[in-house]
């Protein structure tokens, strides 16, 4: 078991600005939350995450569009033997657009966690936040929950509603959803680091 003392390791897993990251360093600069972000991963190098995450000292990977065509697994293979290396406890996907394989989910099962502009399992995809607004959804929100080989399923560990309000552009909708993932998804990785998410069959529960 692990000491819960000890700082939760984490890999964070980015494909673009990589804002819910800095949110997460920020939490834990601050002693908000026990935690250590020991590797961010990249799939996109026009990430600007990348930028962001060299300059707080971060240790960083970047792959390419090319090498997940090339082969998912063998990217995500490359990816398991440095988190083992660097002792990672947690995988946490921060805006990481592409579908985590067998590969890494069988390296690190039920450790392997996602972030969903949406309230699930409505609004699955990678325009969720642009669905949610073009039907009309007075409520929408964010969904913090574990990966598994379906994309945007497994076990919901955390949501949280966010309105829509009269008169809201995309943009408006958007600034709010970006403040609520900010402030929940470090608050999540806090609850993992105080061992007080529990799996129960299909679903989690936070002590």
């Amino acid at each position: 078991m692990r000491d819960l003392d000890t700082p939760l390791r984490i890999a964070v897993l980015i494909s673009g600005t990589g804002s819910n990251m800095v949110a997460i360093a920020e939490a834990i600069e601050q002693g908000r939350l026990n935690a250590k972000i020991v590797c961010v991963v990249a799939s996109n190098p026009r990430a600007k995450g990348i930028a962001k995450a060299q300059e707080m000292g971060l240790d960083t990977m970047v792959f390419t569009p090319d090498d997940y065509a090339k082969s998912t697994a063998e990217v995500e293979r490359t990816m398991v033997r440095a988190f083992r290396n660097a002792e990672v406890d947690y995988v946490i996907m921060a805006g990481y657009m592409r579908k985590c394989t067998a590969t890494l989910l069988l390296a690190y099962p039920n450790r392997v966690v996602n972030l969903h502009p949406a309230l699930l399992p409505a609004h699955k995809g990678a325009h969720a936040i642009q669905d949610a607004f073009e039907a009309g959804d007075k409520v929408t929100g964010i969904t913090i929950h574990l990966a598994n080989m379906e994309y945007d399923e497994g076990p919901i560990i955390y949501q949280r509603e966010v309105p829509v309000l009269e008169g809201d552009s995309l943009e408006d909708l958007e600034t709010r959803i970006h403040a609520a993932e900010h402030e929940a998804y470090p608050w999540v990785i806090g609850k993992l680091a105080e061992d007080k998410v529990h799996l129960h069959g299909d679903h989690c529960v936070i002590d």
